[in-house]
Parts: C-alpha cells; structure tokens; sequence
C-alpha cells in the first residue's frame, strides 16, 4: 500500500499494489499494522456499503461525540470524496481536500477523525465503502452545508445541476454555526 499525503498532513490518499492477469485482479485493501503505524488511528469497529445514484451527495458529516475515523472506497463507479478540517487548533482549519475515487483507480481516502466528510457520485451509480473507528450514533450527529462559501469546496456537480441531497443535508449547518472540535 502506498500511503500518499495531501494538502491536509492527516489525511492520506492510500493507493494499493494491484496484481492482474488475465484472470483478474489482487490487491490488499487493509492491513491494520502498516496502517496504525502511518495514521495513527483506532482500529476500526464498523464497516458500512452505500449504493447512490449519479448526482446524489452525501455529506458533509462528522459526529460530534463517538468520533469517527473513516477509510472510504469506490467498489463499483466514481465518487468526488471531500474531507474538511473542522479542528479550532489546527493550521488546516477549515481547509478542504477532495479526491476522485473510483473502482477503476482503486484508490482510498483516510479521514480522521475531527474531520466532516461528504462525497458525490459522478458516475451512472456508486458503490462506496468505509470502515469506521466508532459506531455511528446519531444523537451526535452533524450535516455541513455541502456548498457553504466558507469551506469553497469545488465540487465536479455533472452538467453543473444541482445535487440530490437528503433532508438531514438540506437543512444542513453553516461552518460558522456548526460545531467545532
């Protein structure tokens, strides 16, 4: 696995080793030695799978207490993938670093915790999975508006409409008025 750093020192870009022939292909996707070592994190306690269609966001999320770190992955289209620093203390504060992710690449993206996260589907359909530090609890959950002017995240909208969002996302909180750790 190589572990490639971003704009935001926390947060890794992870691209596997893939092995194919004609049969196929193999690659290692998780291996909690090397990765602890490089990230630090916790071990991992959930997995969870979504299926979205294209146009469809997801995010920006983040639970305020039962932190989550998370290591996402495309197993089947493309995702625009979007982590941002919401850590007072931190000299990334408020910073943004997206990424495309996608079966094709292979590709996985480490968000810590303290970090909101969010995705968008670029492609027809999105099969995303990600392992979890915590377990979700959604008394402490939290929804950033995906287009608030402070964050400025430049999102790839396909044909430049307007995302699809959930309820909870619609009535998401500025990143003024939303927690901070």
């Amino acid at each position: 696995m190589n572990f490639i750093d971003t704009a935001i020192p926390e947060v890794k870009l992870l691209e596997p080793k893939v092995f194919g022939d004609e049969r196929g292909f193999f690659m290692e996707t998780f291996r909690a030695d090397e990765f602890s070592k490089i990230t630090g994190a916790k071990p991992f306690v959930q997995d969870n799978h979504s299926k979205s269609a294209q146009g469809i966001l997801r995010g920006l999320h983040y639970q305020t207490k039962k932190t989550q770190g998370k290591l996402v992955r495309v197993i089947q289209g493309e995702v625009f993938d979007v982590a941002v620093d919401m850590r007072k203390n931190s000299p990334t504060f408020g910073q943004w670093v997206g990424y495309l992710l996608s079966a094709e690449n292979k590709r996985q993206l480490w968000v810590p915790e303290g970090f909101a996260h969010g995705f968008y589907v670029t492609s027809e359909t999105a099969e995303f999975v990600y392992k979890c530090t915590d377990y979700y609890a959604p008394e402490f959950d939290v929804s950033v508006k995906w287009n608030d002017r402070d964050i400025g995240i430049e999102w790839p909208l396909v044909n430049g409409q307007q995302p699809l969002l959930s309820e909870k996302d619609i009535s998401g909180k500025s990143f003024e008025e939303a927690p901070k750790f």
